[in-house]
């Protein structure tokens, strides 16, 4: 399952059901978890740990440098999940040892065509990038977001779980979960209904993200007394700690 051209670095650790495609280059260091396939002329450079299950399309280029003039060539990682589908011509970059040395991405997530992820990115479960979206360094992605193609990311933002990102998006700020926004720089749109429908959460939920959202962003509240009134209220709902959390741990401010 592995194409005579291509070529392995003799210390990469290969499960033997992985397939690997014609010219693609596996690097030192690298593991590659069972029911794999890394389709032809990809480039796995070193020091990356990919899952069970993923599927890496043609002239993807995992695991490479950072683009950071800091980095030094000091040993740095990058840790891909399961059932990842990363699509032709991504990058997705190792860590820095100044932002901790790793880049993390999770599992069932699906990053398309030409689409980049910096340094030192964390990227949990379920996500989408569409073509040619881009997370900057140290950008934290949350479950089930959807950024779509040429949405940019600006370096250490923080994208809530269940958030929407409109075509062309340009991203300086923090967005809370389950909020939609569009624009440059981006501005919110209303809540995620197609995402809140996804999870299937209950009437009294929905209604406290709506409650939430005019709080934040339509009743001209600063944003301290916005985030306190909203704690406040629905500080009991356990599913609404995804929002709380999402606007309470913002350390740029949030898109407003």
């Amino acid at each position: 399952m592995i194409h005579s051209s291509a070529q392995i670095d003799p210390s990469a650790e290969i499960d033997d059901d992985v397939s690997i495609g014609p010219n693609t280059v596996i690097g030192p260091k690298v593991k590659i978890f069972k029911g794999t396939v890394v389709e032809g002329n990809a480039f796995i450079h070193k020091n990356t740990v990919l899952g069970k299950e993923n599927l890496i399309y043609p002239f993807a280029s995992i695991g490479g440098d950072p683009q950071d003039l800091k980095y030094k060539g000091e040993e740095t990682f990058l840790e891909i999940g399961n059932n990842n589908e990363i699509r032709e011509g991504s990058t997705i970059n190792r860590g820095t040892i100044q932002e901790g040395g790793k880049t993390v991405i999770g599992s069932n997530n699906l990053l398309m065509a030409y689409t980049h992820v910096a340094h030192d990115c964390v990227l949990e479960d379920d996500i989408v990038m569409t073509n040619n979206a881009g997370v900057a360094g140290v950008v934290k992605v949350g479950k089930g977001a959807r950024l779509s193609g040429f949405t940019l990311v600006h370096q250490f933002c923080h994208i809530g779980s269940y958030s929407f990102s409109a075509l062309g998006t340009i991203i300086t700020k923090d967005v809370p979960a389950y909020v939609r926004v569009s624009g440059n720089p981006a501005i919110p749109r209303g809540l995620n209904t197609v995402g809140i429908q996804r999870q299937g959460l209950s009437k009294e939920v929905s209604e406290a993200l709506k409650e939430s959202y005019k709080i934040l962003y339509l009743r001209k509240n600063k944003l301290k007394d916005a985030k306190k009134e909203i704690i406040s209220k629905f500080k009991d709902i356990q599913e609404m700690d995804l929002f709380i959390s999402s606007i309470s741990s913002s350390e740029r401010s949030l898109v407003r």
